[in-house]
């Protein structure tokens, strides 16, 4: 049979490693070609190539009607941002291509629109990029080849707005039983607005317990997704790094100098979409028992050209005195804090927690998660550098120092 002639039919991409999916960013070309191998000669009519890209959601929600009856509400929403077509084979004036046995290749190549959305899995929605190859015989059903490429967007955190502190403050009174324990406040800040997966964050806070009970700070970086159709939106947030402080006491007052929050290996920020997005928070809480959260979030956007390390280190190491100065802390710590241990951020019982009841750790509406989250990789498990100091936290000892020739 016709069929039976073709071995082999695919599509592949230039630069691209074995069994790897290329990347791409706008603006840029994609080129490669379609392999097509015959055991045999064949007849072929037609050798046609589309690309596409795809921003799709789709939801349904069910709704009651009275006591009995329910329907369910469908919502679905969909954007092309790539949309290329090619003939790669064109027919010969009678319609039909006769092509002998053995290896074809029919290279193509095509221009990506200068902005794209960054590729995107989710619960509610996605954005796809793939190129179809498909081959068209007579009498014979046509045959397809797909190949799937990633697009990553560029998100420069290096930008006046992004490099922007960011700051808040709240504060409530903690109430029982309909009596008043005293005002809880909170203020946070951190020294921009930008980072990239990998990166610490230094969360600076201040609480202050004027309640008649301990109290227990933690912070949080929450991932939302937000999907959008038909003028209604879907959201799904999760929490995807944490860590807690130390109870504060009755009438006490404590500071968080720099406390380290690590950035897991999580997807860039989508903003520009018509029909999804992706959005990140930092929030910092203080559970107060016996009353609500008192709950505080700072905008994040997590992008993927990070701070540049050269250029500006006499700006941004003023700035962050600044930064600090502002803050009240005065003046530089001599050791800055370290990072905790990961044991400090994830207690053992809490991973055996919620491997036996995956809702349990950090599902809090407060904090914004409606499900567990955790982005843990094997290569951000571990303790991570200290924070940078231009002081030897390790100074030699006397015996060791070198002593002066003239004494």
């Amino acid at each position: 049979m016709l069929f039976d002639k073709v071995k082999a039919f695919m599509v592949q991409l230039d630069g691209a490693n074995a069994g790897a999916e290329p990347v791409f960013s706008g603006g840029q070309a994609v080129a490669g070609r379609v392999l097509l191998e015959l055991a045999g000669p064949a007849r072929v009519g037609a050798l046609k190539l589309r690309a596409r890209g795809r921003a799709h959601v789709h939801w349904t929600e069910s709704r009651s009607a009275g006591s009995s009856t329910a329907y369910t509400q469908s919502y679905s929403e969909r954007v092309e941002v790539v949309s290329h077509r090619a003939t790669l084979l064109a027919p010969d004036t009678g319609g039909i291509t006769a092509l002998p046995p053995g290896r074809h290749e029919f290279p193509f190549s095509f221009q990506l629109p200068p902005t794209l959305v960054t590729s995107f899995e989710g619960k509610h929605g996605s954005v796809r990029y793939c190129i179809k190859a498909t081959l068209h015989r007579p009498w014979v059903p046509a045959r397809r080849a797909r190949k799937v490429f990633t697009v990553i967007e560029p998100v420069d955190i290096n930008t006046p707005a992004l490099l922007a502190p960011q700051a808040g403050a709240r504060e409530k009174i903690a109430r029982s039983w309909y009596s008043n324990r005293g005002l809880v406040s909170l203020s946070a800040k951190i020294d921009r607005k930008g980072y990239t997966p990998g990166e610490v964050i230094p969360v600076f806070a201040e609480i202050d317990n004027g309640s008649t009970r301990p109290v227990l700070p933690r912070a949080a970086v929450v991932q939302t997704q937000t999907f959008m159709a038909r003028g209604a939106r879907k959201q799904k947030r999760a929490v995807v790094a944490s860590l807690s402080g130390e109870p504060v006491g009755p009438g006490r007052r404590a500071l968080w100098q720099g406390r380290a929050l690590r950035i897991p290996p999580v997807g860039p920020s989508i903003l520009h979409c018509r029909v999804l997005h992706v959005d990140y928070t930092l929030k910092v809480c203080v559970d107060i028992p016996g009353s609500s959260k008192l709950l505080l979030e700072l905008p994040l956007v997590i992008g993927t050209i990070p701070l540049h390390p050269f250029g500006s280190r006499s700006s941004s190491v003023g700035s962050h005195a600044s930064f600090l100065l502002d803050w009240g802390l005065g003046v530089l710590p001599e050791r800055p804090e370290a990072p905790p241990e990961y044991s400090d951020v994830v207690a053992d019982e809490e991973v055996a927690a919620v491997e036996q009841s995956p809702s349990r750790l950090l599902q809090d509406p407060d904090m914004g998660a409606e499900g567990p989250f955790f982005a843990y990789i094997q290569e951000f498990r571990y303790r991570p550098p200290p924070l940078y100091s231009e002081e030897d936290p390790n100074p030699p000892s006397e015996a060791m120092r070198p002593r002066c020739m003239t004494c």
